[in-house]
């Protein structure tokens, strides 16, 4: 290069977050649930099956992340970089601890293998930003991510949520009451037909939620800069009516899924 020629132009890297210490990118599997760049209303979708393993290298490194995090009131949470591709790789959602890191303002999440993340995250008073930028398997959140009061920005894969504005995808038939397990016990569920693992407390008032008495909705709501398609989990019908409009342009009230609930066209068809 000589001496008049202009200077070349470095871009900033605006997700950094998406490389780990090993300077590689963040491993995650690929999707299969539904197209992400095309209209499928009559795509057949569910919830991922998959369970945490709670035994592997990824998972017990997250824990000890967790407890650093809570130890030291730090505001931002970026566990992903501190962990090896195969170890990013494990972790498929987040540990109930996390509602102890009522100091962190800031979740980045960037390019995760999330497939779920768990109504503990409401108990994070003081987050204000949420990144789970190209977390292409996280499809829906916690209801529970509402109690957030403070959260007013966030980064989302919009095109990888159900109901999307894009591509509408459908959402996953949620059961019944009468479909829960015999004897009503909600602490060993299959994720895949109840989208989580364990239910104990009802997202809308926090009380008890007692087997037969579990009523499973969706509902996309405005959260942060985002609408947001989350599952609740309710302990009585009165707790389903009282939940918010939903937002503009999405389905109004709160439905079970399926190809039967009625979603707006996708914004451009």
């Amino acid at each position: 290069m000589d001496a008049t020629s202009p200077e070349p132009r470095l871009f900033a890297n605006r997700w950094p977050a998406g490389i780990g210490p090993d300077g590689q990118p963040i491993h995650r599997e690929r999707c299969a649930c539904f197209n992400q760049y095309k209209v499928q209303p009559r795509a057949r979708v569910g919830f991922h099956g998959e369970q945490q393993d709670t035994s592997s290298a990824g998972w017990l490194r997250l824990l000890a992340l967790v407890d650093e995090a809570a130890a030291d009131g730090r505001e931002e949470f970026n566990p992903l970089v501190e962990l090896s591709p195969q170890e990013r790789r494990d972790v498929i959602t987040l540990p109930a601890s996390i509602a102890r890191l009522t100091e962190v303002k800031h979740l980045r999440l960037y390019g995760s293998n999330l497939v779920r993340i768990p109504p503990e995250i409401g108990a994070m008073t003081n987050l204000e930003e949420f990144s789970p930028y190209t977390s292409h398997r996280l499809h829906w959140l916690p209801y529970e991510i509402t109690r957030c009061s403070k959260l007013a920005r966030s980064t989302v894969s919009t095109r990888s949520l159900f109901g999307n504005f894009k591509y509408r995808p459908p959402f996953p038939r949620l059961r019944t009451t009468s479909e829960v397990q015999s004897g009503g016990h909600l602490a060993a569920l299959d994720p895949k037909q109840w989208g989580t693992t364990a239910i104990s407390t009802c997202s809308v008032c926090d009380g008890p939620v007692e087997g037969q008495e579990l009523h499973q909705r969706w509902i996309s709501l405005v959260v942060a800069t985002d609408v947001l398609p989350l599952l609740v989990n309710a302990c009585s019908a009165a707790c389903i009516a009282a939940l918010p409009p939903g937002a503009a342009k999405h389905a109004p009230l709160p439905h079970l899924g399926g190809w039967e609930a009625v979603q707006p066209s996708a914004d451009w068809a």
